[in-house]
């Protein structure tokens, strides 16, 4: 099989917004390629402890809209600076006021790493009826200093102006009494406006390190 060489300086790879390269016909063999199906839109990693993570439209250029109706958020190696602290996340329709009604469920299973202590329980302290509150993702997360908490989060159709928004959460954690501590979240933000951002945050206490990375799902 013959190879052909090419001159570097023939092929154009100009980037263009959000796209990728792939092989074609043409002269210089490239062509700019479509976004996959899952695409990262915004990485917030602290780097100094903070009270919070926000992902706001407006607010480095985070779009929270009808380009997809599938958002995902992936919490990676989140560490609370006070032990046994719940992290939560909450929503906006204006930009400012995290305070949207929501009601939700959650259950998890438990196990203690110095024994053979293990539960599966509905977690009552975690869902909300009707409530404004944070949404709790995660109980108790540790503070040691091999302890955090990783996971991601679901949010559907943020910019729709005709139904609820639904959520659904999958984290695990290092429990500050030294359980790990799966919790599955779900339920919706019950309002008919659309939501622009969401925070996520310890319900007290700084959030001491880790990252937050927000992707957009393709609708088709």
């Amino acid at each position: 099989m013959a190879l052909t060489k090419y001159n570097f300086n023939s092929f154009d790879v100009t980037p263009v917004a959000s796209n990728a390269f792939a092989f074609d016909g043409d002269a210089d063999g490239l062509a700019t390629a479509g976004a996959g199906a899952m695409n990262l839109i915004k990485t917030n990693t602290l780097s100094s402890a903070a009270t919070s993570i926000s992902f706001v439209n407006g607010t480095s250029d985070v779009v929270l809209d009808g380009t997809y109706n599938t958002y995902m958020f992936k919490f990676i190696s989140i560490h609370p600076q006070t032990d046994s602290k719940p992290f939560s996340f909450n929503a906006t329709t204006d930009g400012t006021n995290f305070n949207v009604t929501k009601t939700s469920s959650a259950f998890g299973p438990q196990h203690d790493e110095s024994d053979s202590d293990a539960n599966l329980n509905y977690r009552t302290g975690n869902d909300l009826q009707q409530s404004t509150a944070d949404q709790r993702l995660a109980s108790e997360v540790g503070a040691d200093g091999d302890q955090s908490l990783s996971g991601s989060l679901f949010f559907f159709s943020p910019s729709s102006t005709v139904f609820v928004k639904h959520f659904m959460s999958n984290t695990n954690s290092g429990f500050g009494a030294n359980y790990s501590n799966q919790e599955f979240t779900g339920g919706y933000c019950n309002t008919t406006s659309a939501i622009t951002g969401l925070k996520f945050l310890f319900n007290s206490g700084n959030i001491d390190a880790g990252t937050i990375k927000m992707y957009g799902i393709k609708k088709s």
